[in-house]
């Protein structure tokens, strides 16, 4: 989206000028999330992967937005997104 705007061709005398429209492509998922079984106590390890590097994530258990805390780790590195969920209780399920 950064190459978007107008360019121009100048001879000096004469000059063309053409727009450039880039259109973001949609974020797919390469690798959709799998269902995760962990006893109490350890860490559950969620992840997925995208077609578009750094692309922004939510994560949520629910309707409940999570955040790297405590609890909660978030990854994400280029294409590949993870949560972490340590010291896993029923609640969590």
């Amino acid at each position: 989206e950064a190459d978007a705007g107008e360019y121009t061709c100048d001879t000096g005398d004469r000059q063309t000028t053409a727009a450039v429209l880039v259109k973001a492509l949609p974020v797919l998922f390469k690798h959709w999330l799998k269902n995760e079984e962990v006893e109490e106590g350890r860490t559950a390890v969620l992840h997925c992967e995208l077609t578009k590097p750094n692309a922004p994530v939510e994560w949520r258990k629910g309707d409940t937005v999570l955040q790297t805390g405590d609890k909660y780790e978030i990854r994400q590195e280029g294409t590949r997104v993870e949560l972490f969920i340590y010291d896993a209780e029923a609640q969590d399920a």
